[in-house]
């Protein structure tokens, strides 16, 4: 909800399509920065902690939102601030919850399984949130969506205070920190298959996910609707998106998610495609549920196989990558494609993402063998 809501207050507030981009960019390009060092922190102390911490700042990031709109004094430069403390808070929460999924389940080939329900709950989310924002938003505002999303962090963290794990971190010598950042840096770049899912999530982030950022002028100029329409499309890809999540969580073994992944980042990329040829929210909704179904397919699939294939003492490391190369990348292909769309326009824009992102599909079928 919170997502749907900044999208819409920044577009409403400026009608820039280069401003969604900026916004989308400083909120994620910590993650970009600090990853790399946050994962080292993340294998050398309690991965728990750090998450619950995590959730509190979050907490109190949402409030600060909710407060500036509800009293009617928000400005653009307040936002993109606030978003640069989202992403910082992100660079810490993302490569500890990442890396605590595997200590969470007894079995550690249920993990894909884990990865997989993980997806299907935030999916579930993100097929009902958006729709009720868009009607929130269309009856009394954004500032009612910042308000919930700020509750619910309530219920987040007393849901945390109820898990248990066992400790399997210890501290160690912080003067071997660039030691450990170095160690892990080699390992994830000399297995050439974390070393491919890696660059390959990369690419995706820059030029095929944030057609996503585009969404809120998309649904306004080329549908010529509102937030309502908004929250339709976010919904039709949350849909796609948690049916792919339910198949991944029905799955027994990691076999054959090589070929999932290359598949489906082509039908990502046609999906993408077909949606800067359509100017019909009901033909619009079916490719973007396309898209949501192969976007998780894609990801899940590349997270389980990187979690698989880790050694335990460097999960926190190579996912601190993993959450890099997702969300780190990710704000400069917001940038990127916000900056193209107000020089070229969203569908010409759209068209590009989708062309490149098929060749990234096609680039892996020829190197598929290295992450069977």
């Amino acid at each position: 909800m919170q997502h749907i809501a900044l999208s819409w207050l920044v577009y409403r507030l400026t009608g820039s399509v280069f401003l969604l981009g900026l916004i989308g960019f400083t909120s994620q390009i910590p993650m970009f920065i600090l990853s790399p060092f946050t994962g080292v922190i993340t294998d050398r102390f309690d991965r728990f902690k750090i998450m619950k911490t995590a959730q509190i700042l979050f907490m109190l990031q949402a409030l600060l939102i909710t407060l500036l709109v509800l009293f009617d004094i928000i400005e653009v430069w307040q936002i993109i601030a606030l978003s640069i403390f989202f992403g910082v808070i992100s660079a810490f929460d993302a490569p500890a919850r990442q890396s605590l999924v595997i200590d969470l389940i007894d079995n550690p080939n249920d993990l894909g399984n884990a990865i997989a329900l993980n997806s299907a709950i935030f999916n579930g989310a993100r097929l009902i949130g958006p729709a009720i924002a868009g009607i929130t938003i269309a009856i009394v505002g954004e500032g009612i969506c910042f308000l919930i999303n700020t509750f619910s962090y309530i219920a987040v963290i007393i849901a945390l205070s109820y898990i248990k794990t066992e400790k399997k971190q210890t501290k160690t010598d912080q003067s071997k920190f660039l030691k450990s950042f170095t160690e892990g840096f080699k390992y994830t770049f000399k297995s050439l298959p974390i070393k491919t899912l890696i660059i390959l999530l990369a690419i995706l982030s820059l030029v095929g996910l944030p057609y996503i950022i585009l969404l809120p002028a998309y649904a306004k100029e080329i549908l010529h609707g509102g937030s309502d329409t908004l929250g339709y499309l976010m919904s039709s890809m949350g849909a796609g998106a948690l049916i792919a999540a339910l198949y991944m969580a029905s799955r027994k073994s990691v076999i054959g998610l090589g070929k999932i992944i290359s598949t489906n980042i082509i039908l990502l990329g046609l999906g993408i495609i077909l949606a800067s040829f359509s100017k019909q929210l009901y033909l619009s909704s079916i490719v973007f549920f396309l898209t949501g179904l192969s976007m998780i397919f894609t990801l899940s699939s590349i997270n389980t196989l990187l979690q698989t294939i880790t050694e335990d003492n460097k999960r926190g490391r190579v996912m601190s990558f993993y959450s890099m190369a997702l969300m780190g990348i990710y704000p400069l292909g917001n940038l990127l494609a916000g900056s193209i769309a107000s020089g070229i326009g969203i569908p010409y824009t759209l068209f590009i993402m989708g062309f490149i992102t098929i060749l990234s599909g096609i680039w892996l079928i020829f190197h598929r063998t290295t992450i069977k």
